[in-house]
């Protein structure tokens, strides 16, 4: 049975001591009784995964967040059923502060995170538990809250910084550089004391590797060119992580533990699961002939359809092995077989059906962070600082090696802009249904202008998401985004 981490009883029992009124003054007797609840071992532990649980389980791999993240992209699109509502406001650059998901999934669940992170840290110390697990729940605590604060400074700029259950309910937001040198610090105080990895208790907490991967990624996309360039490499110097061999097998369920996925989040079929393919599937889909894969009556076919545009399906060279993931024909129910060419239409299978999955969910893991990431992100810092140069050629090979293309040669690049250039498509080709392209798209410099090209109203403004609204009522201090 896959070990991940999720809300257990100890947890329910955590927020109802806390919740429930006085009234009964009853003595207790039991080890969870709310003045002895956090100075136990199970009552810090439950926290701490209640802390991941807000991060991994409900909030960032949660479809609502990643499609977000997508359909605002030069990649994916969506039409029909009820996520329509939320996707023609991101897809035609009208979205507001009223948007539920933005409030649920991408303010409040990293906030509870933090919250819980908090708790961790705050209460650890008095804990009847050994030294060594005091340092390491304390360090996994602020992984996590470096994570939450990252992610949030990544979609709505500088936020308030909670870093005590202490704090005033209203705080004003940070100023960019505080929020920098927060998730900065944080990752680097964490690093120490977490393990190696594969040394974690159970998979998804965190390890050294992890940790690295996030401050690469944290680097990058800060522009802080030297230091980004510095942490990938030192994850390749780890020697632990390395490609995996086949693109296609990689997101597999039966393969979601493997050499490549550094920062991923666990998934399983009876939920919380990966729930993406129902919306990739095309209507009435019954078999893919290329594969075999028949679609088994225990899954769902949404009525919401997740797309991608055929200028993105089009632009794959020649040969390149991971275009395979994606469908362009099907033969639906009726036995006819359907093409998706040409109509916007093709389907990224990329997160390829669980055979144990039910419903909606599926078991596949969703990767955060892959190593293919981190060959790239030093390929770009390098780039950054130098111009083309022959590492930076050398680990883009690496990763076009595995896709069955030909090695780039470092004559061909005559600029740095070229090179970014071919990074950016490279990355796209790569990541594509990973939520990754508004970062890269933001952080390269094309995210608006591309929008405009596809006739979209899109301004400078809208590299940041509005704070949402529910927010802003409940926080007087807070300071709306520009343009919303």
């Amino acid at each position: 049975m896959k070990k991940i981490l999720k809300l257990n009883l100890f947890t329910l029992l955590f927020i109802i001591s806390f919740s429930c009124s006085d009234s009964l003054d009853e003595k207790v007797y039991s080890q969870l009784a709310p003045g002895n609840f956090l100075v136990t071992q199970e009552g810090i532990q439950s926290v701490l995964f209640s802390a991941y649980a807000e991060s991994y389980l409900n909030g960032y791999s949660h479809h609502s967040v990643r499609n977000i993240l997508e359909w605002c992209t030069d990649i994916e699109w969506e039409t029909g059923g009820n996520e329509n509502l939320k996707a023609v406001l991101m897809i035609g650059f009208t979205w507001d502060p009223t948007i539920d998901w933005m409030n649920g999934d991408m303010w409040r669940k990293p906030y509870r995170g933090i919250r819980n992170a908090n708790t961790v840290i705050e209460n650890v110390e008095n804990a009847n538990i050994s030294d060594e697990n005091k340092a390491l729940y304390t360090a996994e605590a602020r992984f996590v809250r470096a994570l939450a604060y990252n992610y949030l400074y990544s979609w709505f700029g500088p936020v308030p910084l909670r870093t005590s259950s202490a704090d005033e309910l209203q705080l004003a937001r940070a100023t960019d550089d505080e929020m920098k040198t927060f998730i900065e610090s944080e990752l680097l105080a964490a690093l120490p004391n977490v393990p190696d990895p594969g040394q974690e208790a159970a998979g998804g907490r965190a390890n050294k590797g992890m940790v690295q991967a996030l401050l690469t990624k944290f680097y990058l996309n800060t522009k802080q060119w030297q230091k980004a360039a510095d942490m990938a490499q030192n994850i390749i110097n780890m020697g632990v992580y390395s490609l995996y061999p086949d693109y296609a097998m990689m997101f597999r369920v039966e393969n979601e533990i493997n050499s490549e996925f550094i920062l991923s989040y666990p998934q399983i079929a009876a939920g919380p699961g990966c729930n993406y393919m129902p919306g990739a599937f095309p209507p009435g889909f019954n078999y893919h002939e290329p594969t075999g894969l028949m679609f088994n009556s225990a899954w769902r076919n949404w009525a919401a359809q997740y797309r991608l545009y055929d200028s993105f399906y089009n632009s794959f060279e020649s040969g390149d092995l991971r275009k395979n993931l994606i469908i362009d024909e099907y033969v639906n129910k009726k036995g006819v077989t359907k093409s998706l060419l040409n109509n916007n239409n093709t389907r990224s299978f990329k997160y390829w059906p669980d055979p144990n999955g039910a419903g909606s969910e599926h078991g596949n893991d969703i990767a955060a962070i892959r190593y293919a990431d981190i060959l790239l992100s030093r390929a770009e810092a390098l780039n950054e600082l130098n111009g083309p140069n022959q590492q930076s050629i050398d680990l883009i090979n690496e990763v076009r090696d595995r896709a069955g293309l030909t090695d780039l040669s470092l004559a061909s690049f005559t600029s740095k802009d070229e090179l970014r250039s071919h990074l950016l498509n490279e990355r796209a080709w790569e990541f594509y249904s990973e939520a990754l392209r508004r970062e890269d798209q933001i952080r390269m410099g094309t995210f608006i202008s591309s929008a405009v090209s596809r006739g979209k109203p899109a301004k400078s403004t809208h590299v940041l998401f509005p704070i949402p609204q529910p927010a802003m009522d409940a926080n007087p201090l807070l300071v709306q985004n520009p343009g919303y």
